[in-house]
């Protein structure tokens, strides 16, 4: 099959990698590979992290992937650190914020084992005034960056400069959507973009494992790198427009957050503020397969978990181009498009 790719972030290129594996013909069109939310991303391959009420197919489906990372990483090169991911509150109230979130993974299997203050230092000797929390071990992460340029590395003959809106469909040729928060018409409607903010540091003092933590109320992680001193802080939630640049007040809120939680951030240095647009969905769930147009799929709107999601985006795109089928949880179809009102 002939299938050309509109943009080169994790997912499309992803979804290249898939495809080409399975022997179909295919070039993709980007202007700036892996400089979307891609580049902002942290990298957290956390389904029991991200799993709340009312999604439970977003759970499923985020678990599904996690199973894949194995040997999708292998195959780039790429590491994984796979020490696990503490959930903490630092308050009492931050600790009820926990342990909704641990009801559930009750509810959905997902195991994870609570621990007490004494428990939680013991994993991660440099937290702070932490109340409670509980060990997620399941929950991984990986360098976003290192993932696309692994990527690039195989696929970079494929990708071509051009502007990435579609151009009409091409007769025997599969157009396949991963541009991110920027949808051509008539798709743009199902986006919404949502900013993050992201911070990135390099510290002397060692962090262990992936923080997600509550801090008075305030939503927060501090993810480590495997191979190197840096640590991502991240990340802001606000839907709004403007330049992708970062406020004042959401990276403030952001270290302020963090060095509650590990109070040996104080003395880390700040290397990199970003701001990207996640794309969400209103009901943050991908849309993943055909349209009302034929020969045009999406591999869209990821939301939080673009890159944890990437290789069964992957696998279900490909999977619908040879053989038609769609997993009805993230069919676009479910949303009418902007044309029919």
């Amino acid at each position: 099959m002939r299938v050309r790719i509109l943009g080169a972030g994790i997912v499309g290129l992803s979804v290249a990698d898939e495809l080409i594996r399975r022997g179909h013909e295919v070039t993709m069109v980007d202007p700036a590979p892996g400089s979307g939310a891609s580049y902002a991303a942290a990298g957290m391959l956390s389904p029991a992290g991200e799993a709340w009420y009312g999604e439970e197919d977003l759970t499923r489906l985020c678990l599904s992937s996690l199973a894949l990372w194995p040997d999708f990483a292998a195959r780039l090169g790429v590491a994984v650190h796979t020490r696990g991911t503490l959930l903490v509150g630092v308050d009492a109230g931050d600790v009820q914020q926990v342990e909704r979130q641990l009801s559930v993974l009750d509810l959905a299997g997902v195991s994870y084992e609570r621990l007490v203050r004494r428990a939680l230092l013991a994993r991660e000797p440099g937290l702070g005034r932490v109340a409670g929390g509980a060990f997620l071990a399941e929950d991984h992460s990986v360098d976003p960056r290192a993932v696309v340029a692994a990527l690039l590395e195989r696929l970079s003959t494929l990708v071509e400069p051009g502007e990435r809106q579609r151009a009409g469909v091409e007769t025997n040729t599969v157009t396949v959507i991963a541009t991110g928060v920027n949808l051509p018409d008539p798709y743009s409607s199902l986006i919404r973009p949502v900013r993050g903010d992201v911070v990135r540091v390099r510290t002397q003092e060692r962090v262990e494992r992936t923080v997600r933590a509550w801090a008075h109320g305030e939503q927060i992680y501090v993810v480590p790198r495997i191979d190197s001193d840096e640590v991502v802080i991240g990340a802001t939630t606000e839907e709004r427009d403007g330049p992708l640049l970062p406020t004042v007040e959401g990276v403030w809120r952001l270290l302020d957050s963090a060095r509650r939680v590990v109070p040996a951030l104080d003395r880390a240095s700040v290397v990199e503020v970003t701001s990207r647009d996640r794309p969400g969905t209103a009901d943050n769930l991908p849309l993943v397969g055909s349209t009302h147009e034929p020969g045009v799929v999406l591999a869209a709107g990821a939301y939080r978990n673009g890159v944890l999601l990437a290789p069964l985006i992957a696998q279900l795109v490909a999977d619908h181009i040879e053989t038609g089928s769609v997993e009805p949880a993230v069919d676009p179809r479910r949303f009418r498009m902007k044309e029919d009102g």
